[in-house]
């Protein structure tokens, strides 16, 4: 492990081909030894869970008014077609998106699904451009040639649902 931290923190920008141990512990205590590749960036905490809906102050209403849950201000994102709502979970967020504008990928979701549903998860990463670099090199498909600037002013990229098992991945700098 420490040879690998050595030559990350070195910059190389080869994909290594060591791998570490590491022991992850079941909830029902047992354990579990896999090997993980080193990687030039490392993935991060469950950041939110994005919701589409088809009535988003129906939505922010039944989190805030029903559950009692802290429920933002309604953001405008024309960048990404969307307006968004941020809902807080004290570990992480729901992400409620609504169409804004014709062309929204969001009106696209909601005409499939009438009723609304979960939408995409994003996961935070300390090193977005790295992450791209080597998703690319495993033939993981982008849906963006660079990183966008998403909801909450970071950098973004989706990753393609057929390449992630049939969910869509955002992935934001930590």
């Amino acid at each position: 492990m420490a040879a690998c931290v050595g030559k990350v923190a070195a910059g190389l920008l080869t994909r290594l081909q060591t791998t570490a141990p590491t022991v992850r512990t079941l909830s029902m205590s047992h354990s579990l030894t896999q090997k993980v590749p080193c990687s030039l960036w490392k993935l991060g905490r469950l950041n939110h869970v994005a919701i589409a809906v088809p009535n988003l102050e129906k939505a922010q209403s039944f989190y805030k008014s029903v559950l009692g849950a802290q429920v933002s201000e309604t953001v405008p994102l024309p960048e990404h077609g969307v307006y968004t709502v941020f809902v807080e979970l004290g570990n992480t967020k729901l992400e409620l998106l609504h169409p804004l504008g014709e062309k929204s990928p969001i009106a696209g979701f909601l005409q499939k699904n009438k009723a609304g549903g979960m939408h995409h998860i994003c996961i935070e990463v300390d090193d977005i451009k790295a992450a791209m670099t080597e998703l690319k090199e495993k033939k993981i498909r982008i849906l963006s040639e660079e990183p966008k600037i998403g909801a909450h002013g970071k950098p973004v990229i989706f990753l393609h649902p057929k390449d992630c098992d049939g969910v869509l991945v955002e992935l934001e700098q930590a």
